[in-house]
């Protein structure tokens, strides 16, 4: 297993999306937009191949107070090879009665994933 993405919600996208890029050297993937959610996206990379991915939707604030969000770092990933995995560590947090945010499924960008509570809170997703 390893950390695949850390995330972060940001107000202006494209501002966070230059400043990692100019200081950090990362490489950027083309901007994800759902427009169901009105949500968009970028996954910036590191050369180790860990990467951030820099969240945006024009509606932050009210998701914040309707969700208990925060703006800034709001969650991490961690890959664990499988949907198989995925589904396996997801029963098994569920049986430990751990909080489960989101049952295992696959998002509009192509990720399989579910989405776990730490015991203070601390949102995890296990990917893949």
């Amino acid at each position: 297993m390893n950390i695949e993405h850390i995330a972060i919600w940001t107000l202006d996208l494209e501002k966070m999306k230059n400043f990692y890029i100019k200081f950090f050297k990362l490489k950027s993937n083309k901007k994800y937009y759902n427009p169901r959610k009105n949500f968009s996206s970028y996954f910036l990379s590191f050369e180790t191949g860990a990467r951030l991915e820099l969240m945006h939707r024009p509606d932050i604030s009210e998701l914040i107070e309707k969700t208990g969000a925060t703006l800034g770092l709001t969650h991490f990933a961690v890959s664990v090879g499988s949907k198989k995995n995925v589904d396996m560590l997801t029963e098994l947090a569920r049986k430990e009665g751990v909080k489960i945010i989101g049952n295992p499924r696959t998002t509009g960008d192509g990720y399989y994933e579910s989405i776990i509570s730490d015991p203070e809170g601390n949102l995890i997703e296990i990917t893949e």
